[in-house]
């Protein structure tokens, strides 16, 4: 069996760990080109998209060891979305708010203008000081309709599209204006997962994204990042979070950005049941935010955590037993994706 290749983003460039004759070899790459996030193509095996704040989009063919331009030059792009039905179909979501789209697979890319056109004015990010500039910070296309996509903003709303894109809804009520993390089920197009900075920190829906609900049982409020769903169950699922920052102990900065003392846990829901907190040989709490939650498709009950300072934890009973594996990403502050 092929061990899998781990990629993860920093703000900076890419860190890659592959294993070779039963050792983790680390490499680094695009240092200069300030990656903000990363999408796997489940398409093409081995095709892996980056993009960047200075660079556009990049694109490797082999699993992250070499890169090229795929287009959008000049644009900062913060988050990206593969068409799970449609080889070749790409979405990204760009600062200031803004979505494109290639079609064809060669790199060529149209802006959808309806985008620009949902924004509202009192949306801004408070993680791009001073500016404060609002973006599309997470994109979800759904496994059933692939005209149906979500788009979450940090700090705006999270919107629905049931034309490709070409237009929008306004804030979808129940949803996390404060998105951190947007994802549809890999396969069951009726659920749809969030987490966010606002209300309870976390947001289901069971009908395609049309209503949203905030499970607050077993966990209250949470400054929640990532979500994630296991591949055969899909209402087990799984979110990072930390506590809220305490303004009356002039805490303004949430302490999941706090590395070293985020006081961090990784929660699991099954059922429609209260939220769990996993623990299981992780750390109680986290003293570096998992910023990132990876299931397998391949393998049901598979979760693979990557922590702020690089450690990835991996389970495979659904978040009962934890083991950290032998290497580090240096800093996980974004995305992770295995292939």
């Amino acid at each position: 069996m092929t061990s899998p290749i781990f990629l993860s983003n920093d703000w900076t460039g890419v860190t890659r760990a592959e294993q070779k004759a039963g050792e983790w070899h680390i490499s680094n790459a695009l240092e200069e080109a300030a990656v903000q996030c990363l999408a796997v193509d489940p398409h093409h095996p081995g095709r892996v998209y980056a993009g960047t704040r200075t660079h556009g989009l990049l694109r490797s063919e082999n699993g992250g060891a070499d890169w090229e331009p795929a287009g959008l030059e000049g644009v900062p792009v913060k988050s990206l979305a593969v068409d799970p039905t449609r080889p070749g179909v790409l979405y990204a979501g760009a600062k200031p708010v803004s979505l494109y789209a290639s079609y064809d697979d060669t790199g060529t890319w149209q802006e959808l203008p309806a985008m620009r056109k949902a924004r509202r004015w009192w949306w801004f990010s408070p993680a791009e000081l001073p500016e404060m500039t609002p973006y599309v910070q997470a994109i979800t296309v759904s496994p059933g309709n692939p005209d149906v996509i979500l788009a979450g903003i940090e700090l705006g709303a999270v919107l629905r599209s049931e034309d490709g894109g070409r237009s929008w809804s306004s804030h979808l009520r129940g949803a996390l204006r404060d998105c951190h993390s947007l994802k549809f089920h890999a396969t069951d197009p009726d659920w749809a997962y969030e987490g966010g900075g606002s209300g309870a920190g976390v947001a289901v829906s069971r009908d395609g994204g049309r209503t949203w609900k905030q499970p607050k049982a077993g966990i209250g409020k949470k400054y929640g990042w990532m979500v994630a769903a296991d591949p055969v169950e899909p209402d087990t699922w799984y979110l990072s979070a930390s506590d809220m920052p305490n303004l009356l102990r002039a805490e303004f900065v949430p302490p999941a950005h706090n590395d070293g003392d985020a006081r961090a846990h990784i929660y699991r829901s099954s059922g429609g049941g209260p939220w769990e907190k996993l623990s299981g040989g992780l750390p109680d709490p986290l003293d570096y935010m998992p910023y990132a939650l990876v299931t397998d498709p391949q393998q049901s009950g598979h979760l693979y955590a990557g922590l702020a300072n690089g450690e990835v934890w991996h389970t495979a009973d659904f978040g009962d037993r934890w083991e950290r594996l032998p290497f580090k990403l240096g800093g996980i502050h974004r995305d992770m994706v295995i292939l």
